[in-house]
């Protein structure tokens, strides 16, 4: 399978139809969804039907050159889980979303800021991405952690969709960070 991306630790290719097993596993770890869900697991179903469908979509839409990835280590070839650049279904190319979803086996070793990082670098010099934006829940430390030190900035605060108003901690709402092409490049000068 083509790689996508290569980090110093982690290679990137695209999902294929058979990988669901993967996801649904990755979805149904409770400390996974906890900031997406509140612990529930995804319906095996839903990624068969739904996820699966729309990320091979996804390439066909963007040619290829955004979407959502498969993350492996190069040293063993784990499955760690997966990564995202890649614009709204109705947005402009030029503006893209940052996402990650890892197992709690690689949490605490530096992949979530190592590959993002990459990802930023393709988006802004290979992609023509001029801006790139991530969100997560306001309690959810941790990702905001890596967004700034990715040099991204908060932006504005979210309200707390209604589908996760029972997770813990919806009651902060959520949180938008951006970094602009512009903003990147004085942080690589």
């Amino acid at each position: 399978m083509t790689t996508y991306l290569e980090s110093e630790r982690l290679a990137l290719r695209p999902f294929a139809a058979t990988d669901a097993d993967l996801l649904i596993e990755l979805d149904s770890d409770p400390a996974v969804m906890r900031y997406l869900s509140g612990g529930a697991p995804t319906p095996p179903e839903e990624v068969r039907d739904r996820a699966i469908p729309a990320i091979l979509a996804g390439y066909e839409r963007w040619d290829h050159d955004l979407g959502l990835f498969a993350a492996y280590e190069k040293d063993g070839g784990a499955f760690v889980g997966w990564f995202c650049l890649r614009p709204l279904r109705s947005g402009p190319r030029e503006e893209a979303e940052l996402g990650y979803r890892l197992r709690r086996a690689a949490w605490g070793r530096g992949y979530a800021t190592e590959v993002s990082r990459a990802l930023l670098a393709k988006g802004f010099t290979e992609l023509g991405l001029r801006m790139v934006w991530a969100e997560t829940m306001t309690v959810n430390r941790p990702s905001r952690n890596v967004m700034e030190k990715l040099g991204m900035a908060f932006v504005e605060g979210l309200p707390t969709p209604d589908d996760m108003a029972a997770v813990e901690g919806s009651e902060h709402g959520g949180v938008r960070y951006e970094i602009t092409k512009e903003q990147w490049e004085l942080r690589q000068a």
